[in-house]
């Protein structure tokens, strides 16, 4: 009986190799003429032997930029019912010589000139160093996965800004709407490859909405996509001289509609400042191109402190720009000073709400483009509630944060750089992925505006030889052919999205197989953070509601400035003590508990020094957790789980001329 049951299992039951018949991973009614994908061989499956997946992730796409600023700003679509003829030509205004491809010679100098014709000679684009041309036709993705990725996240992106100032575009400028559109083509894609390989779920392009289901997708050998948004202005919370343009109800109202659109991860400002945080700036003429962008959106330029930390925003922008003929008569791009590289706005306390939104929906938070300020505080938001969900996916953030993103279990990927530099900053950060036992990622931004790796040159001493093999051993790997062009990483550079695969062979030649090994255990590692996002759970706060005791409170005739205003549960209440430095505060939980987590939620009179001390008796303590260099804003003690009965927060100097002042403390246990 076993054995009949054996050879049922293997006739009812195929394997995902065998599902469609003989080779899976092959069309069975793809489109004619098409590109090549010049891969070879069956895609992996499976697990490894501790039962991990494996794969490239690419952490930062946009697939459908084509369709944002306006829907003329990036030329050529992902993919047509009409075919590749249809999808990869130029937008009409960059004939008969590309002079009116504007955005490129705003950005980057020059006239913009180029041969306009895409299919099928592809003379001059797609290019490493266009930020107008399509970069993601589907078949050069289909490479991509063919070549060893596993894991792509498409971020819907647009900017209303850029998209009200560029002369060319053919709908409206709203975010939200070029939003639904780009998440409602990904759908769209997903059916065009399924109709390709005999119908639905049986194409390899497949939009997963839990970490369950992206693990089964890439444990078949197919593409994970998940869907983000990068955007400016997320639900019209845009700010104008200051004045937030939308309420909390909007931002409640705005992620349950885009969690409803199937998106995991979100950025809640990217190059304006908005109503939810500050940015990081851009540098040189584009940076100044934007800030130009920021004043006609914000009514406000980006404005500068020096920085209180080591994290430090971008050096901002002090390049000329034709952007800046757009300012209005009179108005001028203010100069900057070099040791003031800060943004000074921060995460605003509607963004700390859309944080906490993100959080009760199990989403991910993309820290990239935050101001350090902002990022600062979004961390310390996170950290106060051990919570996983937090991605920096292209480079964006300021290395210094890396070790605080790692402990919460977040994960971090970097831009894809030309082979020596991706290296190099991927040494920089090794230590710290062996200490976490993390994989590592690369964001492309394909489709978003920017430059990708420059060939190294075909004579270098270490060139990618043609063909090779994926790191996995599985499949041989060709130069890519499009039409009448073929594609050399070593003299054309990542000039699109399917030049992934040779890019990590370049990536090998140059640094080793290690970074490499690194990169292909990203998918897991992306899968990881996902999955503790969807399984956290908020602990309990043990000190709210206590009896609290202090030895001094500030005394005040029209409200109460008592030690249990910081366990009330209410955020506008708060303890104050007396205007000196030796003071404490403490609460008696009630019973003995196993205590590893303390929050401190500080008002404008912080503690710089103070120390958190525990009790079992309330009369012998011990210290858990001290501090010579509090901040205020939002501070998370961890320690190792210790019993105690009751915790003291001992304030040994101040951080300002005022008391200490607590609007909260949170009592957590292991």
């Amino acid at each position: 009986m076993s054995l009949l049951l054996l050879v049922l299992a293997v006739i009812l039951g195929p394997t995902p190799s065998s599902a469609a018949g003989g080779d899976w991973w092959i069309p069975t009614a793809p489109p004619t003429p098409d590109l090549q994908i010049n891969v070879t061989g069956e895609p992996f499956t499976g697990t490894d032997s501790a039962g991990k997946v494996r794969g490239f992730v690419d952490a930062h796409n946009h697939l459908f930029g084509n369709e944002a600023f306006g829907g003329r700003l990036i030329c050529g679509k992902v993919f047509s019912p009409n075919g590749v003829a249809d999808a990869l030509k130029d937008c009409p205004e960059h004939y008969p010589d590309g002079t009116l491809a504007v955005f490129d010679y705003i950005t980057h100098g020059g006239d913009g000139r180029h041969d306009p014709v895409g299919w099928p000679t592809f003379k001059d684009w797609p290019a490493h160093d266009s930020m107008t041309h399509q970069a993601d036709y589907y078949a050069w993705v289909e490479r991509a996965w063919r070549g060893g990725q596993r894991v792509l996240v498409n971020d819907l992106v647009t900017n209303g800004m850029i998209c009200s100032i560029y002369p060319f575009k053919d709908r409206s400028c709203d975010e939200m709407t070029s939003i639904r559109l780009q998440a409602r083509m990904t759908y769209q894609l997903q059916d065009y490859v399924d109709a390709m390989y005999g119908g639905p779920g049986r194409g390899w392009f497949r939009i997963v909405t839990d970490s369950a289901q992206a693990r089964e997708v890439i444990e078949q050998g197919k593409l994970a996509v998940i869907l983000g948004v990068e955007t400016s202005e997320p639900f019209g919370c845009k700010q104008i001289l200051d004045i937030p343009q939308c309420s909390k109800a909007d931002i409640d109202k705005g992620l349950d509609e885009l969690y409803g659109l199937g998106v995991r991860s979100m950025f809640l400002c990217h190059k304006f400042d908005n109503a939810l945080c500050g940015v990081r700036f851009d540098s040189g003429g584009l940076g100044t191109a934007i800030n130009v962008g920021q004043f006609l959106s914000t009514g406000t330029f980006w404005q500068t402190e020096k920085c209180t930390g080591p994290q430090h925003d971008n050096p901002i922008g002090n390049a000329a720009s034709a952007a800046e003929s757009d300012l209005p008569s009179g108005v001028t791009v203010p100069s900057y000073d070099s040791d003031a590289q800060c943004n000074k706005r921060g995460l605003t306390d509607l963004g700390e709400y859309a944080v906490r939104g993100m959080m009760k929906r199990k989403m991910m938070l993309e820290i990239d483009h935050m101001s350090v300020k902002a990022v600062g505080q979004a961390l310390d938001v996170l950290e106060s509630a051990s919570y996983p969900g937090v991605l920096s996916s292209h480079s964006w953030m300021d290395l210094n944060w890396t070790e605080r993103v790692y402990s919460l279990g977040g994960f971090v990927a970097q831009y894809m750089h030309g082979s020596e530099g991706f290296v190099a900053e991927a040494a920089r950060t090794k230590p710290l992925r062996d200490k976490y036992g993390v994989g590592y990622g690369f964001g492309t931004d394909f489709n978003g505006v920017g430059d990708h790796p420059a060939p190294r040159g075909a004579h270098t001493s270490n060139p990618v030889t043609y063909p090779f093999k994926s790191v996995d051993g599985g499949s041989v790997i060709d130069r890519q052919t499009s039409g009448e062009r073929t594609f050399d990483i070593n003299t054309d550079g990542a000039a699109h999205v399917g030049m992934i695969p040779d890019w990590v062979e370049d990536i090998r030649k140059v640094g080793g197989q290690t970074v490499v090994d690194d990169l292909f255990r990203g998918a897991q590692s992306y899968l990881d953070t996902w999955g503790a996002t969807e399984r956290h759970q908020a602990t309990v706060d043990l000190a709210k509601g206590q009896p609290a005791t202090a030895s001094s409170s500030e005394w005040n005739p029209f409200t109460s400035y008592q030690p249990g205003r910081a366990v009330d549960g209410d955020g506008g209440t708060r303890w104050a003590s007396d205007w000196r430095d030796d003071q404490w505060w403490q609460v008696d939980l009630g019973s003995t508990h196993l205590v590893c987590r303390v929050t401190l939620d500080w008002e404008r009179a912080y503690g710089k020094s103070y120390r958190i001390e525990l009790s079992t008796d309330g009369t012998t303590w011990q210290t858990a957790w001290s501090t010579t260099s509090g901040d205020g804003g939002l501070d998370t003690a961890r320690f190792t789980g210790t019993p105690a009965r009751y915790v003291r927060v001992h304030g040994l100097a101040r951080g300002t001329s005022w008391g200490y002042s607590l609007y909260d403390v949170g009592v957590h246990s292991a």
